[in-house]
């Protein structure tokens, strides 16, 4: 019997936020979430959901149409996100970095009826609107920044003018909760289905016994709400244990991050931070990282890309405390491949999250044995139901039980999981599978290089071998060849780049990723990258 046998399932009814809500009613006077204005109590934010589920229904609208929340984190956040589920909307969570193309598009894919905006965001969503044939009926805005229009309202009038509901709509573990939108690298963005119960997965197998997040637990995570892992972090996860949340407005810059890991904005020191590789690298290269007597952390996670092990046995050595690396997505909605806070092994992604299932598989669809790449497939119970309106890709992804990740990866003998890349970023030099990954892992043990990305290019022979490209830290110099001499030392010789290309930046999602998509663009017109 699996461990998600062994827990009791949401019953036949079930509604995430009546559910979120309920297990803290006894904390009613306890702070649940503080933003750069101020903060909210769980009896607070218990009324604020249940009257913005009775002003979205006064609206008109129905079960399951979709209300867009295009919203910084704030305690506004979770208001409109929970309030959707408790009126049997569904939320449909989209990135504040887009622009207005990209919002008339998941506007008119979405079919959103409603959108609860943030004040500074709204002049891109009007250029949306005015770009999309759909029509939304009302518009709610979060601390607005100018007059409104007649179809605009107040947020706070808004959730004020209504009464809260005596009840959550009937709604079902399958019924679909909530939406996220996929990252769109390679087009795009696809809208990805989640149910009311998918979350209560995550926390159960994940939050309470992986990570072990307690009540006592103050979460700060620079991942941001809409993004499948900070709505974990941020609001699923800690409101699943009855612990409080700092949430962050703005970007999280190194000096953004480390005010509040100090404690400077909101009062409270983070116990918990949950963080991405870029992040840390920027944090461990910049003059005013912290020492870890001023801090309060305990915990510490990564997720986004793989945690190159160097950069994970920096952070322990100047803090003292292990990065937890994880790999989840969207379409899983969390972490189900992770390290342990008591068993960590830099340079893997860890053991399975128990409760899921993973097998790598070659291009034969067959398993491959220990220590030879493979497509990474996920069986757990926090899949999503579907890609919205996109029959083939949910085909491609969602295939009898398993989800296909688009990672390759590689089994060690002690059961953890060795990251090698995107299966359509993996090269192949000299008829051997190379790991763009392991290469970018190598060039940053140096101590000039603060990023690398590596690609597949062309020799004069027209074959494939590596070009890295390669960000040095600020002040310091490193020649091509004693990097390749480098890598030489390190890795096997058919590995090292054969060209290496130094950079300002790399070109990278919302959540960091490096997308190395563009590189080989670039790479193919010529022009620099």
């Amino acid at each position: 019997m699996s461990l998600a046998d062994s827990i009791t399932p949401p019953g036949e009814r079930f509604n995430m936020a009546q559910h979120l809500l309920e297990i803290n009613r006894e904390r009613a006077a306890k702070t649940a979430f503080i933003d750069d204005h101020g903060s909210i109590t769980y009896g607070e934010l218990d009324d604020r959901v249940r009257r913005m589920a009775a002003g979205l229904r006064a609206l008109g609208l129905r079960r399951e149409e979709r209300v867009m929340v295009l919203m910084h984190d704030c305690t506004d956040w979770p208001v409109s996100y929970l309030g959707a589920m408790y009126a049997g909307l569904v939320p449909v969570c989209v990135n504040t970095l887009l622009t207005a193309d990209d919002y008339a598009y998941m506007l008119e894919n979405s079919r959103a009826q409603a959108v609860l905006v943030s004040g500074a965001l709204l002049p891109t969503l009007s250029a949306a609107m005015t770009r999309s044939d759909h029509e939304v009926s009302k518009v709610i805005v979060s601390h607005p920044a100018a007059p409104l229009h007649p179809a605009e309202v107040a947020f706070d009038a808004f959730v004020q003018s209504h009464q809260p509901a005596h009840k959550p709509a009937a709604t079902q573990p399958d019924d679909p909760g909530f939406w996220l939108y996929s990252s769109g690298s390679t087009g795009r963005p696809k809208g990805t289905v989640h149910s009311h119960a998918n979350p209560f997965w995550t926390i159960e197998l994940y939050a309470k016994r992986v990570l072990g997040l307690q009540d006592s637990d103050v979460c700060f995570s620079a991942a941001k709400l809409f993004f499948a892992y900070g709505l974990g972090n941020a609001l699923t996860f800690p409101m699943g244990v009855g612990a409080t949340t700092l949430l962050m407005g703005e970007r999280p810059t190194p000096d953004a991050t480390f005010k509040r890991w100090k404690g400077e904005v909101g009062g409270l020191k983070p116990t918990v931070f949950f963080g991405a590789p870029t992040g840390f690298a920027g944090m461990l290269a910049h003059p005013a990282m912290p020492a870890r007597a001023e801090l309060a952390l305990r915990l510490v996670s990564s997720a986004g890309e793989a945690l190159p092990a160097e950069l994970g046995e920096r952070f322990k050595a100047h803090m003292g405390v292990d990065i937890v690396d994880g790999i989840g997505s969207t379409e899983m909605l969390h972490i189900y491949l992770s390290n342990r806070p008591d068993r960590v092994r830099y340079g893997t992604t860890g053991w399975p999250v128990p409760g899921y299932e993973i097998e790598l598989r070659g291009d034969d669809g067959q398993a491959v044995p220990d220590g030879e790449p493979g497509d990474l497939y996920i069986h757990g119970p926090s899949s999503a139901m579907m890609y919205w309106g996109n029959r083939q890709k949910t085909r491609d992804t969602f295939q009898g039980g398993w989800t296909k990740s688009g990672d390759k990866y590689i089994r060690n003998e002690d059961g953890s999981y060795t990251y090698g890349g995107r299966s359509d970023d993996m090269l192949k030099v000299s008829g051997i599978y190379v790991s763009p990954f392991e290469v970018e892992a190598t060039l940053v043990q140096h101590t000039a290089v603060l990023e690398a990305a590596v690609i597949g290019k062309e020799d004069t022979d027209g074959l494939i071998k590596t070009k890295a490209f390669v960000v040095l830290k600020p002040g310091q110099s490193v020649t091509e060849a004693e990097l390749k001499a480098f890598v030489k030392d390190r890795l096997a010789p058919y590995k090292y780049p054969r060209f290496i290309e130094f950079v300002a930046d790399l070109p990278k999602t919302a959540t960091g990723k490096i997308q190395r998509f563009k590189l080989r663009a670039q790479e193919s017109t010529g022009s620099a990258a």
